[in-house]
């Protein structure tokens, strides 16, 4: 039978996904929500601190998420065989040191990670758990361009 640590994979780094970020798509992202020089047109961000075209950190975060939901959604939905119904997750009630650690530039790969490092109930919502995690995203060097320590809701009963 299927433990609740087992079906969250307590403790194991997920692969979420890779995505490469195309320079029209950072383009279009940025008109639409970080309209800054550097994420907008190419001549700009050659003379700005990161040298040439890159996303937004927003962006970055976005796509893990899309990522993340793909995956629970596809092959990476967790088998349940466990006492009572499937655990379902629910909305998310924060999160908290988001870190943009390097630029993701125009062409990169990046691949999205996911580690669950542990639950609790909440007082206020019997049957639900706040499940904590690290996020994770690399560039196609290994190199960790964000990371973020997210929360959220998981209804047991």
């Amino acid at each position: 039978m299927t433990t609740l640590d087992e079906f969250l994979h307590i403790g194991e780094t997920i692969t979420l996904g890779s995505h490469v970020f195309e320079a029209e798509e950072i383009k279009a992202f940025a008109a639409k929500y970080d309209p800054q020089p550097f994420h907008m047109d190419e001549e700009a961000a050659k003379g700005s601190v990161f040298g040439r075209l890159c996303a937004s950190g927003w962006h970055t975060v976005s796509m893990w998420m899309r990522y993340n939901l793909l995956h629970r959604q596809g092959t990476g939905a967790p088998a349940w065989d466990g006492p009572g119904p499937r655990p379902q997750f629910g909305p998310s009630p924060g999160f908290q040191n988001l870190r943009w650690l390097k630029p993701v530039y125009a062409g990169d790969t990046i691949t999205f990670m996911r580690r669950t490092m542990g639950y609790r109930p909440t007082a206020s919502r019997p049957g639900w758990l706040v499940v904590n995690g690290i996020c994770e995203a690399y560039n196609q060097d290994g190199v960790k361009v964000m990371e973020l320590e997210s929360a959220a809701m998981l209804k047991t009963g």
